[in-house]
């Protein structure tokens, strides 16, 4: 996770200091990192990484749910409301309660799962990019449109937050499968080790289901900033030296990318160093 390492410096050295709609940040714009799966999982090891929470997010996604509390279901096993989620904080929102346009409670609007999964055209048809994305793996792996979208204009008020991560494109190359991911806002404290994790779990997934392996993970970070509530905890955190990365292991009898649950994923040899505590800003 060196490359991870090595931004944070870079905004922490050559960072511009700016007030943002939500706190005052130091950032850089267009960085780009990449990450060669043969290395290991790329989980940050100089803090430790949520792991049951990126891989209960991204099932959620894959659900197509725009439901908090079904995220909660899938990572607590319960609804009950006195667990809590990453999304838990955004479904309370003042700007988000206040427009009236949450159905139900932890209702988080046309988010990302939704735009995935239920994408709807000028017509009111439905289109569901992922499934569509993987069936043009199988049948077309040289396709240049093996793209997938959460950034719709046209439904941005409808969702409590706009997509972060919002679009990402897949390659083949002699039966190899990268990714490449573009982030618009980069929370590089929080967000972004997280990010990381997320879209290598989705590439080692959508390797598995379509029989091809998983070879590179390549993030566009557009506004990678750091808040000024977490430049303490930033400094702290690039004093420590990354470790060996972990290996990921996924349950081998899967082959449908929407028939996987928490148990079919672990980290094995994962020995992050100690947990920074940090306040998410909404």
């Amino acid at each position: 996770m060196k490359q991870y390492l090595e931004a944070l410096q870079l905004i922490v050295d050559k960072g511009i200091e700016k007030k943002t709609r939500n706190a005052v940040t130091k950032s850089i714009f267009a960085h780009q990192m990449r990450f060669d799966m043969s290395d290991g999982f790329p989980a940050v090891t100089t803090k430790k990484l949520a792991f049951k929470s990126v891989v209960s997010e991204l099932l959620w996604f894959l659900e197509g749910s725009n439901d908090e509390r079904r995220l909660c279901e899938i990572m607590h096993g319960t609804r009950d409301a006195d667990k809590t989620t990453i999304w838990t904080a955004n479904a309370k929102a003042d700007y988000w309660l206040e427009r009236g346009l949450a159905e139900s409670e932890g209702d988080l609007g046309r988010v990302y799962g939704v735009q995935w999964r239920n994408w709807i055209n000028k017509d009111g048809d439905q289109l569901d990019q992922i499934k569509q994305v993987v069936e043009r793996l199988a049948h077309d792996p040289n396709d240049r449109r093996l793209v997938v979208s959460a950034w719709n204009p046209g439904e941005l008020n409808q969702m409590a937050l706009p997509p972060c991560h919002m679009i990402f494109q897949f390659y083949v190359a002699e039966e190899g499968l990268s990714l490449h991911m573009y982030q618009r806002s980069c929370d590089m404290l929080l967000g972004v080790p997280f990010n990381i994790a997320s879209y290598s779990l989705l590439l080692k997934m959508v390797a598995q289901v379509t029989g091809l392996e998983a070879r590179e993970l390549i993030l566009t970070l557009g506004d990678a900033h750091i808040y000024e509530e977490h430049y303490e905890a930033v400094a702290k955190q690039l004093k420590r030296e990354p470790g060996k990365l972990p290996d990921l292991w996924m349950n081998p009898d899967v082959d449908d990318i929407f028939s996987f649950t928490m148990e079919d994923f672990r980290l094995e040899n994962y020995e992050p160093q100690e947990t920074i505590k940090a306040e998410m800003i909404v």
